[in-house]
């Protein structure tokens, strides 16, 4: 019988629970502003951006927290384990938001660099945590990371409604300037809430370590290994940095014009890169039994369907938050609302969605339905969403602001979609991950984060030079067809979960 259990689940999973929801809290809440304060004028406290030099800051940006995690999960794998690698995330994640809330220009950036490092380090790592909880309780795992996934998404739900608001809401700007602050510093209170959110969810890592520490097992790897993986990160980084001063010293003297989307360009064509070479890796390993290559054929189906299915969710905080802030009639019984309220409503719904799931998951088993066909129907769900918003954008077209019931009913399908992926996709590579890499596979998987959201923000660049609905119906038939290929192959491997 479990001891003081969660749900039915083992206490260590509140632990992780909460500390992830505040985690996500803190991103979600900086993510709901990001794109919005980088285009604000200046004389509202905005950065003044462009459209399209805003999208490419926040794609390299979204890009960067998932890319992170592929050394994030190397290094815990090699050398701190989970349960260490997950503190230092949570620690320079919280540092991150304190750069964001108090400093300026390359404050910013400094901010969004510490945020995306310390993501790398807790994300792959904690998600890892969960599926050490379980064994080979296979049921119980998908239900225990659907439980999980509703703590996301408490800390996402919550996030936008006070970030947005202490952001653009004018009766907080108003407190502010009845007490002598600047009123267009109300964007740096909404990164300083998330600073503080990260710092609730350090505090309930730390309280529940001893809870943990009963699951974790530390990496035992032999003297010639460690001096092997210290050669391999003393290599790499030196040759970053060359790299990088290289490139700054070229531009310095114009010897090197660069521009915003040529860096946006090299930044995709490393992501490209790193995904080739990774994968090359891996299969390249003749040790691989041929169950564990089986397996990881199979991860590679379920990442390139994930990649497909967050290059079209991610649009939630670029092109859509547009959409909300330009096109969108932000009055709800009367009561205009922040246009990043939006960014609330996938998470609300997934909260409704999760128990459901969870109950699902553990009734029918993993033999009735593959998890291919389960992300099969995720994106055609994700397809259903996006053909809603053709019929609203062509609204926009004729120069009307919609209803927020457009959106509020796409983020619903779309929020159906996901309960078919994200938990799924979780367990699924928590289970099929060779031992000796459970970390750097768990990198892996949000390695088609990175491209997803990467792909998502500069979509986002094109929302002033195309119509809307010739980009809504685009996405749309991305998630129709990407849908109809997994149906077709999701046989092959039925008996693969």
């Amino acid at each position: 019988m479990l001891r003081n259990p969660f749900f039915g689940h083992p206490r260590a999973l509140a632990t992780l629970f909460f500390t992830e929801l505040w985690e996500r809290f803190s991103y979600y809440g900086m993510r709901a502003i990001l794109i919005l304060f980088m285009v604000a004028p200046e004389n509202i406290g905005g950065l003044a951006f462009s459209v399209p030099k805003a999208a490419v800051i926040y794609a390299i940006y979204t890009g960067c927290v998932y890319l992170a995690c592929l050394p994030g999960g190397w290094l815990a794998d090699k050398f701190l384990g989970l349960q260490l690698a997950t503190l230092v995330g949570g620690i320079v994640i919280m540092f991150g938001h304190i750069c964001l809330a108090l400093l300026s220009d390359y404050g910013f950036y400094g901010g969004l660099t510490l945020v995306a490092i310390g993501t790398g380090f807790l994300k792959p790592n904690i998600s890892a945590l969960v599926g050490t909880l379980y064994g080979d309780n296979e049921n119980k795992r998908d239900a225990g990371y659907s439980l999980y996934y509703m703590g996301i998404n408490i800390g996402a739900f919550s996030a936008p409604l006070l970030c947005g608001w202490l952001a653009q809401s004018e009766s907080f700007r108003l407190v502010l300037g009845e007490n002598g602050i600047d009123p267009n510093s109300s964007w740096h209170f909404a990164f300083a809430a998330a600073a503080i959110g990260m710092g609730f969810g350090l505090t309930a890592y730390v309280r529940g370590s001893d809870v943990l520490s009963n699951y974790i097992k530390r990496p035992s790897l032999s003297d010639f290994e460690k001096r092997q993986a210290l050669q391999n990160i003393v290599t790499y980084g030196i040759t970053a940095i060359i790299v990088s001063f290289f490139v700054f010293y070229l531009s310095h003297v114009n010897v090197l014009e660069l521009s915003t989307q040529m860096v946006g360009n090299a930044f995709g064509f490393l992501l490209l890169a790193i995904t080739a070479s990774f994968f090359y890796k891996i299969f390249a390993n003749p040790d691989w039994e041929q169950g564990e290559r089986k397996n990881l054929y199979l991860i590679t189906i379920l990442f390139i369907a994930a990649t497909i299915f967050w290059s079209l969710y991610e649009q939630g905080g670029s092109t859509l938050n547009l959409f909300a802030e330009k096109s969108t009639d932000n009055i709800f019984l009367g009561y205009q609302f922040p246009s990043s309220w939006f960014q609330s409503l996938n998470p609300i719904y997934i909260i409704c969605l999760a128990p459901v799931f969870a109950w699902l998951w553990s009734s029918i088993g993993n033999e009735s339905l593959s998890n291919i066909g389960k992300f099969a129907i995720g994106l055609l769900f994700m397809g259903f969403g996006w053909a809603i918003m053709i019929f609203a954008a062509l609204e926009v077209q004729n120069g009307i602001l919609v209803s927020p019931l457009w959106l509020a009913t796409m983020y619903f399908l779309h929020a159906i979609g996901e309960m078919f992926v994200s938990p799924v996709g979780l367990s699924a590579v928590s289970k099929l991950a060779p031992k000796t890499m459970t970390g750097l596979t768990m990198g892996i998987w949000f390695l088609a984060s990175s491209i997803g959201s990467y792909v998502g923000g500069r979509v986002a660049g094109l929302y002033d030079a195309f119509s809307i609905a010739d980009i809504f119906a685009t996405l749309t038939l991305v998630a129709v067809v990407s849908s109809i290929g997994l149906a077709l192959i999701t046989r092959r491997f039925s008996n693969s979960n």
